[in-house]
């Protein structure tokens, strides 16, 4: 998503021509002769001096960290047709205060457009869409708007309707720039979110895309104004990260000649850890690698070459999700924030958090869940250390034993552990050997109390910085499943959870084969195929999952626990009629 030389970048330029373009990047800046740009936070005033420009490069630096206002101006077909509340001038004083330096501000057109020529925006939107830019800009904060699902219902035709999709996209940005062109710098157009075009190849895809990269750049450009060295993000095929796709986008940013031009990519993770399908319950080995190559291949392909890279979307796919139970555990989750905040920053990556109301209630202006946003808060500057679990469980119906974690100080220093304020001893309460941190029996015994199900204790491993890391003390026994009947509509199974948590669930029929909505694996999609209800005692098999089972064949489940506990299922489909049985 991002592609951009900086001013003094690999292609040569003679010194009348830096000069030009540092004039024209003054006078683009938007900001008087007595304010400087500067880092949130700081105001920078000289009654004399010009305010300072900064390069392409050091402008995206200095937009980082980032929050997507999504599902709000990119909602179809309305504002808050997703659940969102209508935008007000304190989302945007609370993001600045969180530490935010930028947002991106997602806007659909599509609704509030005529479909045929001159494709004219309503006035009455194009209207609030600025309100909201301007609130957000009037709080310091640098500001990307684009083209978002417009992507998928209208330019994803353009294979079979290229014309009128060109002429289009081009009336749209068109509209755009010139409703924005005295903007000041810090306002970014980025092309078009995710590009998809229908029934292409890669190769086909990233032809079209580039052809609507040099349309938008045309346009923009020809709106004079600050429009004429305004900061232009562009976006990789699908805005992703793969080799075979970003570098079409460095052969368009190389043959547009143009200075201010960042690459834009988005993240979200290996797929199967970021919904939690075919067993990818944990950011192990193969979801680290995924990162750590994926900024790997942004850093030689773009940053390395001086390119600015603009991540205008990451997390995981549907986490956290308030709606559902998580798919993701919450321990594996910090994890991935974790390693993604550092691999950013030394790639000199700049991450716009997706946010579609998961993290930030935007009714109360509060976080969600202030240890995962401490998390994502502390990697911009630091590592935190980790361990393999969050969770000790301990089985209520056997004896306390010693157990052991695999610690991950991520190069920091471990310090001890904590309960509260109170530090437990070492050698007495715990021993750590290499990276074993094991605790003892007896410290166990009185962590868990009265070993009610559930989290007995929390204790926390600190480390000489970043956030400490927690662990909860929990009491289980395996969970006990009954009989249930129900319909393809959907099966509520009575489920006596006792203190365990569930990771996920295989499905096979007797012949071993998938037994399921998704056939690639047995072990099906979380809250796609199953889910838990913890407060209703009960474990939910989806419409979309029992109907796609065999008739008449019985399937057989594996529902798996984060205690290491498996529980067999067994479920039969006739006709509309589903029963499910013990093992």
């Amino acid at each position: 998503m991002k592609g951009t030389q900086h001013l003094t970048g690999h292609r040569r330029r003679g010194p009348g021509r830096v000069l030009g373009l540092l004039l024209a990047l003054v006078t683009a800046i938007g900001l008087t002769s007595t304010t400087a740009l500067a880092a949130p936070g700081h105001t920078v005033t000289s009654p004399v001096a010009a305010p300072r420009v900064l390069s392409p490069v050091s402008a995206v630096a200095a937009m980082q960290p980032s929050w997507n206002l999504g599902n709000t101006l990119d909602a179809i077909p309305d504002e808050t047709s997703w659940g969102n509340p209508p935008v007000t001038k304190s989302l945007f004083d609370t993001i600045r205060s969180q530490g935010f330096r930028s947002v991106r501000i997602p806007v659909t057109w599509s609704g509030h457009q005529s479909s045929t020529a001159p494709y004219t925006i309503d006035a009455t939107w194009m209207t609030r869409v600025k309100q909201v830019v301007d609130w957000a800009l009037s709080d310091g904060l640098y500001v990307v708007i684009n083209v978002h699902h417009d992507s998928w219902q209208w330019i994803a035709t353009m294979p079979t309707d290229h014309d009128n999709v060109l002429a289009r996209f081009k009336a749209t940005w068109t509209q755009i720039a010139s409703t924005f062109r005295d903007a000041p710098r810090r306002l970014l157009f980025e092309s078009n979110n995710e590009p998809q075009f229908n029934n292409t190849t890669d190769a086909q895809g990233s032809q079209y895309n580039n052809e609507l990269n040099t349309a938008f750049h045309t346009v923009v450009r020809q709106t004079g104004g600050n429009n004429a060295t305004r900061l232009l993000v562009l976006p990789s095929l699908g805005c992703t990260a793969s080799q075979e796709r970003m570098d079409p986008l460095v052969s368009e940013i190389d043959s547009l000649k143009d200075p201010n031009l960042v690459a834009t990519v988005h993240y979200y993770g290996w797929y199967p850890f970021s919904v939690n399908i075919a067993g990818g319950t944990q950011f192990d080995a193969t979801s680290q690698k995924d990162m750590s190559d994926t900024f790997t291949r942004i850093r030689n392909t773009l940053t390395a070459r001086k390119i600015p890279v603009y991540m205008g979307e990451y997390g995981l796919l549907n986490y956290p999700d308030y709606h559902h139970p998580a798919r993701v555990e919450q321990g594996e989750a910090l994890k991935y924030f974790e390693m993604l905040g550092y691999e950013a920053r030394t790639t000199g990556v700049t991450t716009a958090l997706w946010d579609a109301f998961n993290f930030l209630n935007r009714t109360t202006l509060q976080w969600r869940e202030p240890e995962l946003i401490n998390q994502i808060k502390s990697s911009w500057t630091t590592r935190s250390g980790t361990a393999s679990s969050d969770r000790i469980f301990l089985a209520k119906s056997s004896a306390i034993t010693a157990k052991t974690l695999t610690v991950n100080p991520n190069g920091l220093s471990f310090r001890g552990l904590w309960q509260g304020s109170k530090r437990l001893s070492p050698g007495q309460d715990y021993t750590v050997s290499g990276n074993q941190l094991t605790l003892t029996a007896s410290a166990l015994t009185r962590l868990a109390g009265n070993r009610a199900y559930g989290t007995n204790a929390t204790i926390e491993a600190r480390f000489s910085r970043g956030v400490p890391w927690q662990i909860y003390v929990t009491t289980y026994d395996t969970p006990v499943l009954s009989d249930a009947g129900g319909s393809t509509n959907g099966l509520s199974i009575p489920t006596r959870f006792r203190g365990d948590r569930l990771a996920t669930m295989e499905s096979r029929y007797a012949d071993g084969s998938t037994a399921g909505n998704t056939s690639w694996t047995p072990y099906q999609e979380f809250n796609g195929a199953f889910s838990p209800d913890y407060p209703g005692n009960a474990l939910t098999l989806t419409p979309d999952y029992l109907n796609a089972l065999r008739d008449g064949a019985q399937a057989t489940l594996t529902f798996h626990f984060w205690s290491g506990a498996t529980v067999t299922y067994r479920v039969t489909k006739s006709g509309n009629s589903v029963t499910g049985t013990v093992g």
